[in-house]
């Protein structure tokens, strides 16, 4: 018997609110990439969009930062599943929609010192205004989007159920998801609660 595939309601997620900016609507399951044209400066010096990162098999695009402590707990399993991922035939960008006005360490030196500490075999870019988190209706870091092959949203929400500690995870959402997507499988639990810092979103751009 197949598992439940939604643990939060999309009605919930589509709900959520980013303070200043007034209802902001999270993706719901198969919708299409938003803004996926958008150019955005990566730590090797490229400009990219997740367009041109999608890969064969679907796209993984995470919104993450450098000085969220719940990023930083996650962070070696992220790049490892991402580096995975690109094995498999999916295309993987990580996204800092941060203003580092707010929080420096989020700025572009401190990503390009994140994206090599962690082994990055994808692109780590910034999104200089925050439209494109917005677009997406993302509203933590650090919060995952996995899509087909055709660009439809088949899992949202978070890593796994235990960002402290990585030998006790028993329930590895983000992983099964893109490993069922890899070989062609639905993907079991498709939405969980993203957990996470806040966006620190940029304000007047």
């Amino acid at each position: 018997m197949k598992r439940d595939r939604t643990l939060v309601p999309t009605a919930l997620a589509a709900a959520l609110f980013v303070a200043g900016l007034g209802a902001v609507r999270a993706l719901s399951l198969g919708d299409g990439i938003p803004m996926a044209d958008v150019k955005m400066a990566a730590v090797d010096g490229r400009d990219v969009s997740i367009g041109e990162v999608a890969g064969p098999k679907g796209t993984l695009v995470l919104f993450t930062c450098n000085a969220c402590p719940w990023v930083k707990a996650w962070q070696a399993r992220i790049a490892e599943i991402g580096n995975d991922a690109l094995g498999r035939g999916i295309g993987v960008i990580e996204i800092n929609p941060n203003d580092p006005r707010k929080v420096p360490e989020d700025g572009f030196e401190g990503m390009k010192a994140r994206a090599a500490a962690a082994g990055m075999k994808y692109p780590y870019v910034v999104d200089a205004t925050s439209a494109v988190a917005r677009a997406f209706g993302a509203t933590r870091t650090p919060e995952a989007f996995l899509f087909d092959a055709r660009g439809r949203l088949v899992y949202h929400g978070t890593i796994d159920d235990n960002a402290r500690d990585p030998d006790a995870v028993k329930e590895r959402w983000l992983r099964d998801a893109v490993e069922a997507l890899a070989a062609g499988r639905d993907v079991q639990v498709s939405e969980t609660k993203a957990l996470g810092c806040s966006i620190k979103f940029r304000e007047g751009t």
